[in-house]
């Protein structure tokens, strides 16, 4: 298992926290992950990609291959078999806690869509 990312989530980033085999770890899905899971769900395009995730059905491969995606996204240093055999408090439900909140996080947007931000 890899190195990872110990900080603290900004949930504008579109980062999360989660604790994966009892260590607290970021999870974001950058442009670099969400390409990642357009290629392993065979998705055309974003609106493609959303649209399966708001279907609600996941198998638990699917989970993985976002939950991996969000690690490596974060800096992260988890190949999918990693992720695979990582624990997590709640079991299946705790795994799906996760995969929702990310995919929340990143594509529900913050509230200030439409508005022009400048960066200091």
């Amino acid at each position: 298992m890899g190195a990872g990312n110990f900080g603290r989530a900004n949930r504008r980033r579109g980062e999360v926290e989660a604790v994966l085999d009892g260590e607290r770890r970021i999870l974001c899905l950058t442009l670099g992950a969400l390409a990642e899971l357009e290629t392993a769900f065979a998705a055309d395009d974003l609106t493609g990609l959303a649209s399966r995730f708001a279907s609600g059905r996941m198998k638990a491969a699917d989970m993985i291959r976002v939950i991996g995606a969000g690690l490596r996204g974060a800096g992260n240093v988890f190949s999918d078999d990693d992720v695979g055999a990582m624990s997590i408090e709640g079991g299946i439900a705790g795994y799906a806690t996760i995969v929702g909140d990310l995919l929340t996080a990143t594509f529900a947007g913050t509230g200030t869509e439409g508005q022009a931000t400048a960066s200091p």
